[in-house]
C-alpha cells in the first residue's frame, strides 16, 4: 500500500501542517510527531511526555532528501555512513548547521535525525512533505506505547490524531550515533 496517498494519512499530514500533534506507529513503539518549525506544538508534545526542551528530540524522515536543507555544507565521507544505514533503525546525531530550531535540538549543538523503514511514517512523512519530530509515545518514566488503546490511556483526548497501523513488537529502538566519531551513544 502507498500509505502517502491514504485518506487517513493525507487528513493527518494536513492537520500536522497547521500545527496539530499526532501519533502514529514507527518499527518498534508509537511515536508522538508535529512539524519541528512548529513551537507550540513541540511545546505540547514536551508537556505530555514531561520531558524538557533540553533533552532534544529525533526527527523522522521517510528519505534523506527531506533531511537536505540540515545536512547542507556537511562533506561528502560524513553522507556515507547515512546512506549506508537508511532507511532503518538508526538514528544519527549530525552537527548542527543552523537550520535546526533550538526547541528541536535542545541543549546539543547537533540534531538527531533518522530515516524509518516503517510504511507509515514513511507515508506521513511523503503527505506532509518533510521531517517530523519522532519521540515514543509515553510520559517520561513509562513504557512506550506498543498499541492504540495505551495511547488514549497515557493521553486521553490529548493527541490531535491517529495513524492506521501497527509496530513490530520484537523491533528494538533505532541505535543513536554520533555522526562526527562515530560512538555509539545507545545500542
Amino acid at each position: 500500500m502507498n500509505w502517502q496517498h491514504n485518506p487517513r494519512i493525507r487528513h493527518l499530514a494536513a492537520q500536522l501542517r497547521a500545527g496539530a500533534v499526532v501519533a502514529y506507529p514507527t518499527e518498534a513503539v508509537w511515536g508522538l510527531g508535529c512539524d519541528p518549525f512548529a513551537r507550540q506544538a513541540v511545546e505540547h508534545i514536551l508537556a505530555l511526555k514531561r520531558r524538557s526542551m533540553a533533552k532534544g528530540l529525533i526527527l523522522v524522515a521517510a528519505e534523506r532528501e527531506q533531511f537536505a536543507p540540515f545536512l547542507a555544507g556537511l562533506p561528502a565521507e560524513l553522507l556515507k555512513p547515512l546512506d549506508d544505514s537508511w532507511p532503518g533503525p538508526n538514528t544519527w546525531l549530525v552537527p548542527d548547521n543552523g537550520y535546526c530550531p533550538p526547541w528541536v535540538r535542545g541543549q546539543f549543538d547537533s540534531v538527531a535525525l533518522r530515516v524509518s523503514a516503517h510504511p507509515v511514517v514513511a507515508g506521513l512523512c511523503r503527505a506532509f512533505g518533510g521531517p517530523l519530530v519522532s519521540t515514543s509515545a509515553n510520559p517520561q518514566g513509562l513504557p512506550p506505547a506498543t498499541n492504540p488503546m495505551t495511547i488514549h490511556r497515557y493521553f486521553p483526548g490529548m493527541v490531535d490524531g491517529l495513524a492506521p497501523g501497527i509496530v513490530d513488537t520484537q523491533a528494538k529502538p533505532s541505535h543513536i550515533r554520533d555522526l562526527r566519531t562515530g560512538e555509539t551513544i545507545r545500542a
